[in-house]
């Protein structure tokens, strides 16, 4: 029964991981409990998983990412190719990828999408071409990027540490570059390519404008007493002039319908859709002003200095899932929403009801700290122009330094990958880079939760024969076809799983499945490995992804924008890593 106990639980986590109603990190340690409880595990191999160098690994290269992001390093680097760039959308493309993939491959890739966010917006500003164009290549190119070395990506070290509690030999740090550079170098070429005709233009920027002012944010603005809209017609009166589309009219606290014919009134909360530049100049016009000004005025607050920035929720918020209302967003943040914008849909709820989600793009006004302080804790991306302290570029390059030193160390064999690059984090912290507290809130702790209990998991699934059960179902099905159609059948799985669980939870739940049915077969386990590890990595059929998350949004992407690019591009890797990893990885 142990077995059908634990696929059952395999089968729960999927869901529940899929689903994300509860925390992936409170799944984990609820499944830890009940193996133990059931007596599949003990307790000692519960938590061995918690003390594999793997989490201190992860757990270092987050505060060096987070030291390279504060300190304005990688923004450098972001700006300078916006200024070096030029050229037709394929030529600037292909040399945004090129960098971005080059800085993935050894930092997290939404931390690289994330910085590359701003530059690469005012880069298609500057070139009269849509965001739409260069955004998508951008989360595209960090996920190809991370797959180029071991530490490219979270799922990379974390295989690497499952392999190695298999009893098997840990990956290096460049095993998989080749590999990774096949996949990387074909993705380019299909991006500006086919993939380009495919990647959406939905507004194209002006020379002569910010691209910022393009966008069209929902917003909410009060009718003052005495204002000259009073008695004028929703469809026919001064919000046309500011080329603003009237939503929703709310008259003491109740919604109206919006006829052409509905006149406004003294004290109306009129929601409003319009361009950033427009929403802007309404807190300069007599007798109207946005509702959230209106509110601070009233509560004695002076916000005639702060400043007004757009920014985008990251997957990571604790926004996400909460309204402005239910997370009492001001006196949370110090910061004001005066308007608020999801991909290119028009949202009809009043904004302080709205569920936040990641890849949501807020107006917002406050001091320029609290944007600051925000943006460091991982909660949003300011696409905006960033400020940094005097001398913090020094101390990242010293950080970078450190890094690339860590790196060459842990190739080489030097040191231990763990100590080397926890070393470079102590260095970062050493330098004033980056604060104890902000660099505990940029370690991913659900990740590393996920990584420790599933890693245990993994260990039951072998000692109560479950693996065993499933590799012989998988193999007794695609084995008439081949080694290759078993191996193929492991890799569209593990794509397929990283639709609705993150990419690290899919490549851990096959990876002992996938490795049981390789020695089942008498074939080599390490390209069974490795091939489920890359397919975890090159998943982009949905924006799902952190990455794409993040470029969901500014982009003005929907969803069948990367379900239509990004399937080719996955289907195009897969066939790839089926090529390629029994040529690197000899099954035999």
């Amino acid at each position: 029964m142990e077995p059908y106990f634990v696929i059952g639980l395999l089968v729960l986590a999927v869901v529940l991981f899929a689903t994300e109603k509860i925390s992936v990190d409170l799944v984990t340690l609820g499944l830890l409990c009940l193996l133990v409880t059931f007596g599949i595990i003990d307790v000692k191999e519960a938590f061995a998983g918690f003390g594999n160098e793997v989490i201190v690994m992860l757990g270092s290269i987050f505060i060096i990412g987070a030291a390279l992001r504060d300190t304005g390093v990688l923004d450098s680097l972001g700006s300078l190719l916006a200024r070096t760039t030029g050229g037709r959308p394929r030529r600037v493309a292909a040399g945004m990828m090129t960098s971005v993939g080059g800085i993935s491959a050894f930092m997290n890739n939404t931390t690289v999408t994330a910085m590359f966010l701003g530059p690469v917006i005012g880069m298609a500003r500057r070139l009269g071409i849509s965001p739409s164009r260069l955004l998508m290549p951008l989360s595209f190119a960090s996920i190809l990027g991370g797959t180029c070395t071991l530490i490219g990506t979270s799922t990379n070290v974390a295989v690497s540490g499952a392999m190695k509690h298999l009893g098997y030999e840990e990956i290096g740090m460049f095993e998989i570059t080749p590999i990774g550079l096949v996949l990387f170098v074909a993705g380019i070429i299909y991006l500006i390519t086919v993939g380009m005709k495919w990647v959406p233009e939905r507004d194209r920027a002006d020379d002569q404008g910010d691209v910022a002012h393009i966008r069209e944010y929902l917003s909410e603005v009060v009718i003052l007493p005495g204002s000259p809209l009073i008695g004028q017609q929703a469809f026919n009166s001064d919000f046309s002039v500011l080329e603003f589309q009237v939503v929703k009219i709310r008259r003491g606290g109740v919604d109206l319908p919006v006829g052409p014919y509905t006149q406004f009134t003294e004290g109306d909360v009129v929601q409003v859709a319009g361009k950033v530049q427009n929403l802007i100049k309404v807190k300069k016009i007599e007798g109207i002003d946005i509702r959230e000004d209106v509110q601070l005025r009233r509560s004695g607050v002076d916000m005639s200095d702060a400043s007004v920035a757009e920014v985008v929720l990251t997957p990571r918020s604790s926004l996400v899932g909460q309204t402005l209302r239910g997370s009492n967003f001001r006196r949370r943040t110090g910061l004001s929403v005066l308007a608020l914008l999801r991909g290119d849909r028009t949202l009809n709820d009043h904004m302080a009801d709205v569920v936040l989600q990641a890849g949501d793009l807020l107006l917002l006004q406050g001091p320029y700290d609290r944007f600051q302080k925000f943006e460091q804790e991982a909660e949003m991306v300011i696409i905006t122009a960033h400020s940094y302290a005097a001398g913090a570029r020094k101390r990242g390059i010293a950080t970078l330094i450190a890094f690339a030193l860590a790196v060459t160390a842990s190739s080489f064999g030097l040191l231990p990958a763990s100590i080397a690059f926890l070393i470079a984090a102590l260095i970062a912290l050493a330098t004033r880079c980056i604060s104890l507290d902000t660099a505990y809130e940029n370690i991913d702790w659900r990740l590393l939760i996920l990584i420790g209990g599933m890693t245990a998991f993994g260990a039951a699934m072998e000692k109560s024969g479950a693996d065993e059960m499933l590799a012989g179902l998988v193999t007794h099905l695609l084995n008439p076809f081949g080694t290759l159609a078993v191996l193929a059948g492991f890799c569209v799985l593990t794509v397929l799983l990283t639709q609705p669980m993150s990419n690290a939870a899919a490549a851990l739940v096959v990876l002992p499945i996938a490795i049981q049915a390789a020695q089942t077969l008498g074939v080599n386990p390490r390209g069974f490995g490795i091939a489920v590890m890359l397919s975890a990595s090159i998943s982009v059929l949905t924006p799902f992804e952190p990455s794409c998350i993040l470029v969901y949004g500014p982009g003005k992407y929907r969803f069948g924008d990367f379900i239509k690019v990004g399937s080719g591009l996955t289907l195009i890797c897969l066939i790839l890593i089926l090529l390629l990893v029994p040529v690197f990885w000899p099954m035999k």
